[in-house]
């Protein structure tokens, strides 16, 4: 019998541009800052495996990360 082992060694995260968010912080009343992030996971630091591209939000004044609901 022949196991495959896979190791994920580790995801890098990549800031890709950042801008102010429309609204205000529900709970200190601060600014939105709208950031966009890719983070790419590695095989053993050698060949990528997945890549994605997400938005998040968060104060700018509290640094609390917001979610938003739709």
């Amino acid at each position: 019998m022949t196991w495959l082992l896979v190791f994920v060694c580790h995801g890098e995260e990549t800031v890709l541009e950042r801008q102010q968010a429309p609204g205000i912080c529900p709970y200190c009343g601060g600014t939105v800052m709208a950031t966009d992030v890719e983070t790419q996971w590695r095989l053993c630091c050698f060949l990528p495996l997945c890549c994605k591209a997400k938005r998040r939000y968060s104060c700018t004044h509290c640094s609390r990360r917001l979610v938003l609901y739709p």
